[in-house]
């Protein structure tokens, strides 16, 4: 197993929810982190979907207890200036070589995006063993995850299943054995206030 596969395990392992996180505005990133973490949500994705992302993630990581990545993550440049402002970790809706290359070469553990076997596929012959199964409710949720490792699962793959998980069906997933952590965007839904999402995150009783 390469370093690079052990540190995204760890960093997999860290948290079972990883929340997707949509910020629009940079003064609520620390507040947010805080708000998330201080409940025992510790593992962050950051999308790159707004012009302040990248300030959003240097400003989140500077919470103490934070592990925060990127998403949203489609190209080399993207790898490039997640890197440099400070991601732990990339995640991507999709799977391309010169993607995983550049996560190599920047030496940032990267969690492809994959819907299918052939996805899958690719990846293994890039090196990878850990994928976000994405969306996970339109590519035919649990049953469509089953079936996939059920052929890769001898393999050792591992999922992180992201798109359309909810409060509501999380631990479901989270109960199938080749299943690490999930995504969810819940926590943070309705451009919630930093006391909503601190109350969300609590609920989960993540807390140690």
């Amino acid at each position: 197993m390469t370093d690079l596969v052990k540190e995204l395990d760890a960093i997999m392992d860290a948290c079972p929810i990883m929340p997707v996180l949509v910020v629009k505005d940079v003064a609520l990133a620390r507040p947010l982190a805080e708000a998330l973490v201080s409940n025992g949500v510790t593992t962050l994705e950051v999308t790159l979907r707004t012009p302040c992302a990248l300030e959003v993630i240097r400003e989140m990581s500077k919470v103490p207890g934070a592990l925060v990545g990127a998403g949203t993550v489609l190209h080399g440049q993207h790898v490039e200036q997640a890197a440099e402002a400070g991601a732990k970790f990339l995640v991507s809706p999709g799977l391309t070589r010169p993607l995983a290359e550049a996560a190599h070469r920047h030496r940032v553990p990267f969690l492809p995006g994959i819907a299918n076997a052939s996805d899958i596929m690719c990846g293994l012959d890039l090196g990878l063993r850990r994928f976000k199964y994405f969306p996970a409710m339109t590519n035919g949720g649990i049953p469509g995850l089953k079936s996939l490792a059920s052929v890769f699962g001898s393999l050792g793959v591992r999922f992180c299943p992201t798109g359309g998980i909810t409060e509501q069906t999380y631990k479901d997933w989270l109960a199938l054995p080749f299943v690490a952590c999930v995504g969810g965007s819940w926590l943070t839904a309705g451009d919630a206030s930093p006391e909503v999402v601190a109350q969300r995150a609590k609920a989960l009783g993540l807390k140690k």
